[in-house]
């Protein structure tokens, strides 16, 4: 049982990891229609951010202050591609999109790769968040559940930001009729920008939170991308709170594999995507166009 629960914590722990990941990808897949492939190496970019904030001579930022600039900073380079390159390709085929930014990501990984080597860079647990508790059917890490809890609010926090507000209303509309909210005074392209750097924003933050977990690496975030696309299309391409839960599940799901199968856990979460599609092409939460 000892190591049923550790896997079932392991499993909430990647879990996070997808849910805030596959949130940034519905955000930006939902409000833009553009596939970002990029996202894996943005994760790496905010592990990578708040490694150099941490580790430099000149700034040797903590943990919690690199917790909120990692995530503007990646955020901010994410809009800066989005009005650089991105926006020209409103209106073209999804594919465009998807090989605009799968290239993107080979040009961040390799220029990270070609600096650092491929080798993981140690990120040191905060000493706030250092050592664990007792809960008698396991030993719980305090560093690991404080992931858990803190990605679950992010997610939380953004779905009713996204659902809830005047704000989220203005940004949905932006997206399904733009030529209306125009009419409003809003300024759209300003809109969509700012809607690329939050789902960019979310992927770096899972990186910083990743950091001290899996350490730093140049390839980390091609190693989750791919899982990460096939929790979207589960959940629903587009859909926030399916992103949410199904990340949450499937982390879960995949860790129980590997308590019970340990061979099938690399496989499961492609098969259950590939019985959602057959059953329910628009994934669980989806919409059909």
């Amino acid at each position: 049982m000892q190591a049923l629960y550790a896997q079932l914590l392991v499993g909430l722990i990647n879990g996070s990891f997808y849910a805030l990941l596959s949130l940034g990808l519905a955000v930006i897949f939902g409000m833009l229609n553009i596939i970002n492939f990029a996202h894996g190496a943005l994760y790496m970019m905010g592990a990578f951010v708040a490694y150099f904030l941490l580790n430099n001579d000149y700034l040797s930022i903590g943990y919690w202050p690199a917790l909120i600039i990692a995530p503007i900073v990646v955020g901010i380079f994410g809009m800066i591609l989005e009005r650089t390159m991105l926006q020209w390709l409103t209106g073209l085929d999804h594919l465009y999109g998807l090989l605009l930014t799968f290239g993107m990501a080979l040009i961040i990984q390799g220029v990270f790769q070609n600096y650092f080597g491929s080798s993981g860079l140690p990120y040191a647990i905060p000493d706030q968040l250092k050592g664990g508790m007792n809960l008698g059917f396991m030993f719980l890490p305090i560093y690991r559940g404080w992931v858990v809890v803190f990605s679950l609010v992010v997610c939380l926090a953004t779905w009713f930001l996204i659902e809830k507000t005047q704000l989220g209303a203005y940004l949905r509309a932006a997206t399904e009729n733009p030529t209306l909210v125009r009419a409003f005074g809003i300024n759209v392209p300003r809109m969509i920008t700012l809607t690329y750097g939050l789902g960019v924003g979310l992927a770096a933050l899972a990186g910083v939170l990743s950091a001290p977990i899996n350490q730093v690496r140049p390839l980390m975030g091609a190693d989750l991308i791919i899982v990460v696309f096939a929790v979207v299309v589960i959940g629903g391409m587009g859909s926030i709170m399916g992103s949410i839960i199904t990340g949450f599940a499937l982390g879960v799901i995949e860790g129980l594999t590997k308590y019970f199968y340990p061979e099938a856990s690399n496989t499961v979460v492609f098969v259950l995507m590939v019985l959602v599609l057959l059953v329910k092409p628009t994934g669980l939460t989806g919409r059909a166009a």
